[in-house]
């Protein structure tokens, strides 16, 4: 965790900048200070070796050494002149009237240059003779005389050789200048860390950024916005994990749900037959001088028990292997018009009151790629359903919409219809309209739910509604290829 104690990146940078730019400007300023200081010293020897090569050529004429001075004494304010032989010794010195009383100068340094170089100099040191510091500038004429001249180091030429201070307040400014900048870039920079550093904190704390930080179009910005964009895509992908965990966890707990409801359920629909049945054989065991016609209507009555219980297995038995054995379920070609068909010849086999007229449109074969027995289901149930609790006389089946995946089909009829705040719960198992009628028309409840479950195995959608006529509609679509549609949903879901 960072430190409010500590010194922040931002003022590290800072103080390395400031640093760098305060030892940089030192150096240029020594460097120029140096070569400013070499420079007016060149120039002052430049204007004292033209008076010793006028002094040279005057003694070469036959002048007095002192004559010449005295003429020429004035040309620099406090100027001083001596005259050596190359070995050193003094010949002559204008500060001095004993020359022979003063100390062999063929060690000086400027005198040393001078018999090497022709010239030399020396910027200061002190003068035994007069105890002050002098500038020294020498020449030597390449045979046997040296003729040095020399300024005292007064206050005036110290200025002369002292460098520019104007440099040295635009140098100044420089530095400031410098420093600015620093501080402007590395406040920027830091500004981009403290984003940083605090979106870095938020998503340790794991917490949920749905506003992100914005950061400049450079480098550093690139990689935060990277940073960034990684995270939320983490936080996304671990987001729609945990939904999908949710899901499928919701998705579990309401199978077991409705299994325990369906268990529940048939206890309930299967004590009914059960218990009649029951009740029949033990009154005919019970009573062995019953009346045969009595007898018979006994045995009829429990035979059509039995036959309930056989649908309600049956029904059972498919609701089981739409929940948990789909992806088992073999599939192939299938003509839906030889289904409504099959259904159509049936009808006339039904007592006159059941017999409904079935009006289908489809003018072409139309085929699936799906199971045949759950189709056949869809149909037959509906038709059931019309047949058992509609009260019309026609059966309209008609293709709404085709494209090349799927039909779009309606299943209505001309009957009463249904209460609409009955509408939403007829797909649910066990679910009765009127629990009496459907139990005396031999219903197991189950019938919509087949086809609710048979129609989404084959890729499709279905709805309920009373039509404006009278009567009940089905709306519901089938695709045509059920494993072509699986697959295409599965990389969706991917």
């Amino acid at each position: 965790m960072y430190s409010r104690h500590k010194i922040s990146y931002q003022n590290k940078l800072f103080l390395l900048i400031v640093t760098f730019a305060l030892v940089l400007v030192c150096c240029f300023i020594t460097f120029q200070y140096r070569r400013e200081k070499t420079f007016k010293a060149e120039m002052l020897n430049s204007q004292l070796q033209i008076f010793n090569m006028q002094f040279l050529d005057a003694l070469a004429v036959g002048a007095s050494p002192r004559d010449f001075f005295e003429e020429h004494r004035n040309y620099l304010d406090g100027l001083r002149v001596t005259v050596l032989d190359a070995a050193g010794n003094v010949r002559y010195d204008s500060g001095n009237g004993n020359p022979a009383a003063m100390p062999n100068h063929g060690g000086r340094h400027e005198v040393a240059q001078a018999l090497q170089n022709g010239t030399g100099f020396t910027i200061r040191r002190l003068s035994e003779s007069t105890n002050t510091d002098y500038f020294y500038s020498a020449m030597y004429d390449g045979h046997d005389t040296i003729v040095r001249s020399a300024l005292p180091y007064s206050l005036t030429l110290r200025d002369i050789l002292s460098a520019d201070r104007h440099f040295l307040w635009f140098m100044l400014g420089v530095t400031l200048l410098l420093c600015a900048i620093g501080y402007l870039v590395t406040r920027t920079l830091g500004l981009n860390m403290a984003r940083l550093r605090s979106f870095s904190e938020a998503m340790d704390r794991g917490e949920n950024i749905t506003d992100p930080p914005t950061f400049p179009n450079d480098e550093l910005g690139e990689i935060s916005k990277h940073i960034v964009g990684l995270y939320l895509r983490l936080r996304q992908a671990s987001a729609d994990i945990e939904r999908e965990h949710a899901a499928a966890l919701h998705e579990q707990q309401e199978k077991i749900r409705i299994k325990r409801q369906l268990t529940n359920n048939i206890n309930h629909e299967l004590k009914t037959p059960v218990s009649s049945i029951k009740g029949y054989l033990e009154t005919i065991i019970a009573t062995p001088d019953m009346d045969e016609t009595v007898r018979n209507a006994f045995i009829s009555k429990s035979y059509a028990q039995t036959e309930r219980l056989q649908q309600l297995i049956a029904d059972i038995s498919t609701i089981t292997r739409l929940d948990e054995a789909s992806d088992k379920i073999a599939c192939s070609d299938v003509v839906l018009n030889r289904i409504i068909d099959e259904i159509a010849a049936e009808m006339p086999l039904k007592p006159k009151e059941q017999q409904m007229r079935i009006r289908c449109n489809f003018g072409r074969d139309l085929h699936i790629e799906g199971n045949a027995d759950m189709l056949a289901s869809i149909f037959r149930n509906l038709t059931d359903n019309a047949v058992a609790y509609s009260g019309g006389r026609d059966i309209f089946i008609t293709l709404l919409a085709e494209n090349d995946e799927s039909y779009l089909f309606s299943f209505a009829d001309n009957g009463i219809g249904v209460e609409e705040k009955h509408l939403p719960h007829l797909f649910e198992r066990f679910y009765r309209v009127d629990k009496g009628r459907s139990r005396k028309m031999g219903g197991t409840g189950l019938g919509l739910s087949i086809v609710k479950n048979a129609v989404i195995f084959h890729g499709g959608t279905i709805e309920v509604r009373n039509r404006a006529e009278g009567g009940l509609e089905f709306i519901f679509s089938l695709a045509k290829n059920r494993r072509k549609k699986e697959e295409q949903k599965t990389l969706t879901n991917t």
